[in-house]
């Protein structure tokens, strides 16, 4: 075959794995690592609470992997770790929970099935989301808060992980910071603005999810 007359195509580059979208798994596995490293006096808790923040803004393979780099990876022993089985596959696709107050008021309690993504959004209305008896159907959970002349309250059992960030205009925007000690627990994320409003996430005293494992396995049909 003569080459010049059939020359090959140039093969494309791969693209590099640092950017690789980062899924929810993948934060838990750096989020792991990192609470190992503070219960072994690696970390401060300081330095713990900057490096989780950052494991949350994260976007892709590449910003995550350098929050770690000087530590070693979480020992893979039986029972120890995140058990995916107590969960239910990610799912990116599945649309996001919306709620929406305006001049009036919105509320979510009881016995319910909390979604990966949830949008309040109130304006001169209030919005209340207690997740302390929901149901998690992943481990991560993401509520993302707009308050104008309004107020969005969120509230959660004692003994999941709690974080976020946001900011307040002439208003104020508190998210009361929790580290569950248990891995595999789930872990609640709010981030928002609010504008003359508030928008406050906090746990909610003597609220706890009690016998994790079990009732997540119950929930899931294990």
């Amino acid at each position: 075959m003569d080459l010049e007359k059939h020359p090959q195509k140039p093969v494309a580059p791969a693209e590099p794995a640092s950017g690789i979208r980062a899924s929810d798994a993948d934060r838990d596995r750096i989020a792991d690592i990192l609470r190992e490293a503070l219960a072994l006096g690696r970390l401060d808790a300081e330095e713990h609470s900057e490096r989780i923040d950052a494991v949350y803004r994260a976007k892709t393979l590449g910003e995550l992997e350098p929050i770690v780099k000087d530590l070693p990876p979480t020992p893979t022993t039986p029972g120890s770790g995140a058990s995916p089985h107590l969960y239910g596959p990610d799912d990116d696709s599945e649309p996001a929970d919306n709620m929406v107050a305006i001049f009036s008021s919105s509320t979510r309690k009881g016995r319910w099935r909390v979604g990966r993504r949830t949008n309040a959004f109130a304006l001169f209305g209030n919005i209340e989301i207690d997740l302390t008896e929901a149901i998690f159907g992943q481990r991560t959970t993401v509520i993302n808060a707009t308050a104008i002349f309004g107020s969005i309250e969120v509230r959660v059992p004692e003994n999941i992980t709690l974080h976020g960030g946001g900011t307040g205009i002439f208003g104020n925007f508190e998210v009361r910071r929790l580290e569950s000690t248990q891995r595999d627990a789930p872990i609640v994320i709010v981030n928002g603005h609010s504008v003359f409003a508030s928008i406050e996430a906090k746990p909610k005293r003597g609220k706890f999810i009690a016998d994790l494992n079990r009732r997540l396995r119950k929930h899931l049909g294990h």
